[in-house]
């Protein structure tokens, strides 16, 4: 009896397991991950970061990632494939020397602008080079390689919507800051003056005044006549990568292909509020890890000493400690050794650093955005860059900014307005000036208190940042290039898109009607006087 029992139940166990089995291979598989390409050709640190930021993201969804850039990553994934095509060190010492020149100048974005036409002409002009290498062109001339969608990271770069054309697939833009004009253009998105340009700080839900006004509207003004130009350069750098090549589209077709664009803000609680289209996907902070790293041994050690909080100091991975004027790195040191709390002083030559102090520590590369987010730092120094910011606002960390150039003074003078800390001119820092503005952004609790509130709605968001760069990836790729998101002002050129047409109707017909109202009223004048002229003598003469 036990023997039936026992053959019965292994039938049964033996039985489940079999539908179990049907019933797995009945569901639907999972698929291998898409190919994705990025190519990001900037020699910008700090953009580098939120490009690789999206490429993790990527990868750690199960995505095949191939990334081409000029630079090694800080930001990586042990199964992104990585090609490097760094610049010779002869154009590196020029890009350093660019780097110490806008040091010292006022920080402005035309002082930025003039720097990259001259000093710092190589982060345009070289990214060309990166397209000619060997190594990249090896993605394209073998036909083994497949890639489902193509990453762009943009900055003066716009003819690199034509990688999408060079491998037969989507193109997504990845750009490290709030729309612009650039990145507008290629999308269909209104450009309106308006709205605050990137360099102007205005307060949330309130009208910007006659001044803003006027700088906003200025900025427009001279980023269309900068666009002139660049669209020239742009031509002669399609034309050199691609000219020959009959395969390829016209330049202006090439535009027309750019799926949506990746941008690194989040409007709802950093400003301005502006009209977007669908394909301006906002990513703000997908650089900030939503569980910090632990930290290294000896910051973490340091940062536990600290009775009075810690304070992180860092200009960013565009400016090195040598790009600055030695008076002002002592006074720096001299501010920084004075406090009572401890500091992580970012400073790329350890073996020459700025001085010796018991409450500072020097480190050549920081995990930033892991520090931000200890409980024990009460204050970030930094250039004031898109990325630190962000992260610091996720955090709720305020700031003492020091901005030197791009995006960095409209960025410092937003967090000043907004309440979030404080700035100083780096090239002319003042020792008591820069301990006072330290000691206030410290010892105020107003400025952590505003940063608390903004975190709270800097967070809540129906999905990450993360979670909307893998949606809107597989959706481009699962709707081959998602045509139907694209606004009409892609395919209308800038006379049909302005109703440069229509207004020149409009004219037309005005002043077609005005003449017809001057012709009628010209006949009526014209017979109604003529005809009392006519009976005028006939009166005189019954008169007489």
């Amino acid at each position: 009896m036990t023997q039936i029992r026992r053959s019965s139940w292994l039938g049964c166990s033996l039985g489940g397991l079999l539908v179990a089995l049907l019933a797995l291979q009945s569901m639907p598989q999972g698929t291998e991950g898409s190919n994705i390409l990025g190519v990001f050709t900037s020699h910008s640190p700090s953009h580098f970061i939120v490009h690789m930021s999206i490429m993790k993201t990527l990868a750690e969804k199960g995505h095949n990632v191939t990334v081409v850039s000029s630079m090694p990553p800080k930001v990586t994934h042990k199964s992104i494939k990585h090609i490097v095509i760094p610049l010779s060190a002869e154009d590196e010492k020029v890009l350093n020397d660019g780097m110490v020149n806008m040091v010292k100048e006022k920080p402005s974005i035309w002082n930025t602008f003039k720097s990259i036409f001259s000093s710092l002409a190589l982060l345009i002009d070289k990214q060309v080079d990166v397209l000619e290498d060997p190594k990249f062109q090896e993605l394209y001339v073998n036909k083994g390689n497949k890639f489902d969608v193509v990453f762009a990271g943009f900055f003066f770069n716009t003819y690199q919507v034509a990688l999408g054309a060079r491998f037969n697939c989507p193109v997504i833009i990845s750009w490290p800051g709030a729309p612009m004009m650039m990145v507008n253009e290629v999308l269909g998105n209104p450009e309106l003056s308006s709205v605050p340009q990137m360099n102007v700080a205005g307060k949330p839900g309130q009208p910007m005044n006659f001044q803003q006004r006027l700088q906003s509207f200025g900025s427009t003004v001279g980023f269309n006549a900068l666009a002139l130009f660049l669209n020239y350069k742009y031509n002669g750098f399609y034309e050199r990568l691609w000219g020959k090549d009959k395969s390829m589209p016209s330049f202006e077709l090439a535009k027309r292909n750019v799926s949506l664009a990746f941008c690194n803000s989040h409007a709802i609680s950093e400003g301005p509020i502006r009209p977007n289209v669908p394909g301006i996907i906002e990513i703000g902070g997908i650089q900030v890890k939503t569980k910090p790293d632990p930290l290294p041994e000896d910051v973490k050690e340091f940062l536990e000493k600290g009775k009075h909080g810690a304070i992180l100091f860092s200009l960013g991975s565009n400016l090195k400690g040598e790009h600055i004027q030695p008076q002002v790195v002592s006074t720096i040191f001299k501010g920084l050794s004075s406090l009572k709390q401890q500091v992580i002083w970012k400073w790329e030559d350890l073996k020459n650093t700025p001085g010796k102090s018991a409450n500072i520590l020097y480190k050549k590369w920081l995990p930033q955005d892991d520090i931000l987010a200890h409980p024990k730092i009460k204050l970030f120094i930094t250039h004031a860059g898109k990325g630190g910011v962000a992260e610091a606002q996720y955090h709720g960390v305020p700031m003492l900014a020091l901005p030197v150039f791009a995006d960095q003074p409209g960025n410092a003078d937003k967090l000043v307005q907004s309440g979030y800390g404080l700035q100083l001119p780096l090239a002319t820092l003042d020792l008591d000036e820069f301990k006072a503005a330290i000691k206030e952004v410290i010892e105020n609790p107003k400025f952590a208190q505003k940063l608390k509130t903004f975190s709270q709605l800097y967070r809540d968001r129906p999905l990450s940042a993360q979670e909307l760069v893998v949606y809107w990836t597989e959706y481009v790729i699962r709707h081959h290039g998602a045509p139907h998101m694209q606004s009409p002002l892609v395919h209308m050129n800038f006379i049909a898109s302005n109703n440069l047409d229509i207004y020149v109707l409009a004219i037309l017909v005005l002043y077609i009607l005005f003449l017809i109202n001057k012709i009628v009223w010209k006949f009526l004048w014209q017979k109604l006087f003529s005809k009392s002229k006519k009976d005028s003598p006939k009166k005189k003469v019954k008169k007489q």
